[in-house]
């Protein structure tokens, strides 16, 4: 199964449960049904991130905040808010997970979902993050 692919997915969900304030659960079968494209996916990853995302959502974004300098969350864009939170999950929550490799899928998906500017801001934000755990 190809993780990254199962990552660009997942952005799409937290994506689409943040827009429509939907729970995961409400998202992921949305996405069950409607998706066509799931071969070489990690489901069960995307499931259980989707969830840990959401039960995790308030620490996350208090890590997310108090790395922001001169920024609010609600100012960051929906995709990079989206994308800090995986990788922040990930890097908290997932042990199974280097917090390298998460970091690196992150700036990945800025690179193919956001701009330059976001590459550079996303991978500040996650560095930040990281040490201080």
């Amino acid at each position: 199964m190809n993780r990254a692919k199962s990552r660009e997915h997942l952005l799409q969900l937290t994506y689409q449960m943040n827009i429509n304030k939907e729970n995961y659960m409400e998202t992921f079968d949305s996405f069950m049904e409607n998706d066509e494209n799931k071969d070489d996916i990690d489901l069960s990853f995307i499931k259980t991130s989707l969830k840990g995302i959401q039960d995790n959502k308030d620490a996350i974004d208090e890590k997310i905040e108090l790395q922001l300098v001169n920024w609010k969350l609600n100012r960051v864009s929906k995709v990079n808010l989206s994308i800090l939170r995986i990788a922040i999950y990930e890097i908290i929550y997932k042990e199974d997970i280097p917090a390298k490799v998460s970091i690196n899928e992150a700036i990945e998906l800025a690179k193919k979902f956001s701009d330059d500017k976001s590459v550079s801001f996303i991978n500040g934000v996650l560095d930040k993050v990281y040490k201080s755990l």
